[in-house]
């Protein structure tokens, strides 16, 4: 749903090329956007999505998940995937607009695989940190920072996700010594050293890597930072990239103190990223990846996902891994 957009053509592709024998539906609002995408692609449909249809205007085609690119605010497609017990991804509501979903999951936990999937760029910041952590005895402090070039290609569905989760969205959640607490205001303005060394002028965020990431590794601080400029690649006068910072603190597996920074950039910004993500939740949530197919409940990407495989695609999918001096 939302599959003639940016990330949905990305996902869709990366989908293709793993697996060229699944039929792929793409959905949309627009039937003849959502056929122009499909018709990128083999073996693909292009259909049209009616939110107020029990159906979602499908009748009786055969659904095997549904990922939902926007923000479904009626959650249409959570309760078809439920209707028809088949597992159900969004990427779109925030940390503090979970509300409607978990009480879908609550009101019916054996009916289908719910993927709350709004880490940063769908995994790609979660899965990095949890390889990264291996090296530690004890993680203390999770630092993230994301670098949105400027120039990156925001689809639609996108733009309004950051728009509304970073103007009309009042605070950002963070773990401190142990308890989370909300920014707002001045409290929640900060920066971070991009690749390339630059501060960056940030904003804390909140998506669902702060919560996930401080429960899987016990983080007691935690917090994601946000900013909007030129890339380092940019800078040095190549063309734009997505940038993630991430550094971690803690103490090795000896008990001795341990810090380390990496970044994960992509060449092509945000959304292939994001895509990849998506593609990787539905070959997990299906079984497409070889292993069993995903039992109802409710999750996280980074419950699902594994690193190592992440890691092998991502590069695959012309993202890249730097180790940076901590400073």
């Amino acid at each position: 749903m939302g599959g003639a957009g940016v990330v949905g053509r990305w996902a869709a592709q990366y989908l293709r090329a793993a697996h060229p024998e699944i039929p792929i539906l793409v959905g949309g609002r627009n039937l003849a956007k959502a056929e122009q995408a499909a018709a990128e692609i083999t073996n693909a449909t292009g259909v049209a999505i009616d939110l107020r249809a029990d159906d979602l205007g499908l009748g009786d085609v055969p659904v095997s998940a549904v990922a939902v690119l926007f923000m479904d605010e009626r959650i249409a497609g959570l309760r078809f995937a439920q209707a028809r017990g088949v597992p159900h991804i969004s990427i779109s509501p925030g940390i503090n607009e979970m509300a409607p979903e978990v009480a879908a999951y609550i009101h019916n936990p054996s009916a289908a695989p719910v993927i709350l999937g709004t880490e940063w760029l769908v995994g790609a910041t979660s899965m990095m940190t949890l390889g990264f952590a291996k090296a530690f005895g004890r993680v203390d402090t999770i630092a993230i920072g994301a670098l949105l070039d400027e120039q990156d290609a925001f689809g639609p569905a996108a733009l309004a996700d950051l728009e509304r989760q970073t103007k009309t969205m009042p605070a950002a959640l963070v773990r401190r010594d142990g308890v989370y607490t909300w920014l707002a205001g001045d409290d929640a303005k900060t920066s971070f050293a991009a690749v390339d060394g630059t501060r960056m002028v940030a904003m804390a965020f909140s998506p669902y890597d702060v919560v996930g990431l401080a429960t899987a590794l016990g983080a007691q601080n935690v917090q994601f930072n946000l900013a909007l400029g030129e890339s380092s690649t940019r800078r040095n006068g190549e063309s734009m990239s997505t940038e993630i910072l991430i550094e971690l603190r803690g103490s090795d597996h000896a008990g001795r103190p341990l810090r380390t920074r990496h970044a994960v950039v992509h060449p092509e910004g945000q959304m292939p990223l994001t895509g990849l993500g998506v593609a990787l939740l539905l070959e997990r949530v299906t079984g497409l990846d070889g292993s069993a197919a995903v039992q109802a409940g409710l999750y996280f990407p980074l419950q699902l996902l594994d690193p190592a495989t992440y890691v092998a695609r991502l590069k695959q999918a012309g993202g890249e891994i730097l180790a940076l001096e901590v400073a």
